[in-house]
């Protein structure tokens, strides 16, 4: 028999905020479903109800037809639901095989626990994963890629698993370990698990889902056969208008100024003798494969890595930034492409991440801090940048991916830069929240602020560039105009031999 999930109006309330809204439709063993919306379409939120983080408010699960209602995780789990959400959730001191039977670890007849039992069992589910693990090896010593792995296995090993989700599972995964999961989902389905796959890639999502359930403003809209359907109609389902031509409709900015930074054969421990200039009013993108030294560059120029040799000019005045915060002091402000361990302070207030580079403008001469100017700044940038939370003290991990990065933005642009630099700032943001940032993007080069852009996307950087540069191995290997870039081209810098 297969095993069906059926949610049936499902409906969740935040304050100020309903986040579902009846939502009903039912997932199958032997399926992948993927769950696709905008940020804040209510995804994850469904997710976290029907593992007991949350509790419905309404509506009901049903598990091959039976109701079903969990209190908290751990009694989804004994139900046989697991969901592997982009935090890792192990414990890195214990090996693999005490976190993949952790709470559950094998006894010999006199109740002490069985070690070698637990690491033979887990040596299959390694084998049968086709992994290069020891189950004895600490997890603590793996690679980010190999304890998700570890957190899937954990799942696996339950015999009464019927249902797994993965909430945005390849975010830090490279092609070959998106491979190894792609084939482990296989596995899975195979086996006739329910499986939920969260995600905003439509590559993905062709190559590994069976169905696609489109999620919009907290409500289910409908569920396609993957093969019979294309990201043009998903993104229409999605955001209700069609995005193929979202670069086109950009108002960009047409008076790009003079040169406003100049970086001179600038090297330091990750790039060597990188050189280039960035206008007012322009945007420069940087093309590259990872570990070209795109990001490298930028850490250096804002003194977050040491600067071995090389000058950088602001305004025709030659510059050295110590600190990212002397780097702000200057003008030069830098939004990071890990926005979880780099850009935001999870357990603060949208109010207090807005304002946490302010605290110098708001302080008097004594260093009192303002609270009038703190929340007028909160305001203020909740509304120029359209971030959606029921209010300033909403906690920043509470709201979607789109949202968070909005409030970095804004707070880097309250302390009014001369150059923003914004590397891969549409990761993991969906479709229609990129749209928005696109526009945001040619607003500011408007106003004359130097934007430099780092995307791995080419229709992005080659769709909102003035003009792109290209790393390979550490250098600049070339320099394209818009008019002028292709995919090709870009590639063909990017991966070209050295002579």
């Amino acid at each position: 028999m297969v095993d069906t999930l059926e949610f049936r109006n499902i409906t969740k309330y935040f304050p100020g905020v309903k986040a579902l809204d009846q939502v009903s439709f039912k997932a199958f063993g032997g399926e992948v479903l993927a769950f696709l919306g905008e940020n804040g379409a209510g995804k994850s939120t469904l997710l976290k109800t029907l593992n007991g983080d949350y509790q419905p408010d309404e509506g009901q699960y049903l598990i091959n037809g039976e109701e079903a209602h969990f209190k908290n995780p751990h009694e989804a789990i004994e139900a046989g639901i697991s969901i592997i959400y982009q935090e890792r959730q192990i414990l890195p001191e214990l090996s693999i095989a005490e976190n993949i039977y952790l709470g559950r670890m094998p006894s010999n007849k006199f109740g002490v626990i069985d070690s070698k039992k637990a690491n033979e069992r887990a040596a299959k589910i390694i084998d049968d994963f086709g992994l290069p693990l020891k189950p004895s090896e600490k997890v603590k010593n793996l690679s980010i890629a190999y304890q998700q792995m570890v957190e899937i296995m954990k799942a696996y090993s339950r015999d009464n698993l019927k249902v797994i989700c993965f909430d945005e599972p390849t975010a830090s995964l490279s092609d070959a370990e998106i491979e190894s999961l792609f084939k482990i989902i296989r596995k899975l389905k195979e086996e006739k698990k329910i499986v939920i796959y969260v995600s905003h890639r439509m590559s993905e999502i062709n190559e590994i889902t069976d169905k696609v359930a489109i999620f919009k403003d907290g409500k289910y809209v409908t569920t396609k056969v993957t093969k019979e359907t294309d990201g043009d109609e998903l993104i229409r389902l999605m955001v209700g208008r069609d995005l193929g031509s979202v670069y086109s409709e950009l108002d960009r900015n047409k008076e790009i100024g003079d040169v406003l930074l100049e970086v001179k054969n600038l090297s330091s421990d990750y790039v060597e003798d990188v050189s280039f200039t960035l206008h007012k009013g322009e945007v420069l993108g940087f093309s590259g494969l990872v570990g070209a030294g795109r990001t490298e560059t930028m850490r250096a120029i804002i003194g977050a890595d040491r600067m071995l040799s090389g000058e950088v000019y602001l305004d025709g005045e030659r510059i050295k930034c110590k600190s990212p915060g002397e780097a702000q002091k200057k003008g030069i402000v830098l939004v990071p492409e890990d926005r979880k361990t780099q850009g935001i302070l999870a357990n603060l207030s949208v109010r207090d991440n807005i304002n946490i580079s302010l605290l110098d403008m708001h302080a008097n001469k004594f260093g009192v801090i303002s609270k009038k100017d703190e929340d007028e700044a909160a305001v203020k940038g909740i509304k120029d940048f359209n971030i959606k939370t029921p209010n300033p003290e909403k906690k920043i991990v509470e709201l979607s991916g789109g949202n968070q990065q909005k409030c970095i933005v804004a707070r880097w642009m309250a302390t009014m830069p001369k150059v923003l630099i914004l590397d891969e700032p549409t990761k993991g943001i969906d479709i229609g929240a990129k749209a928005e940032f696109y526009s945001m993007i040619c607003e500011f080069a408007k106003q004359g602020l130097g934007i430099i852009l780092i995307s791995s996307e080419l229709p992005e950087v080659m769709g909102l560039s003035d003009r792109i540069i290209v790393m390979r191995s550490r250098k600049i290997s070339g320099e394209v105009m818009r008019e002028d870039a292709t995919e090709d081209k870009l590639l063909g810098l990017g991966m070209m031999e050295e002579n």
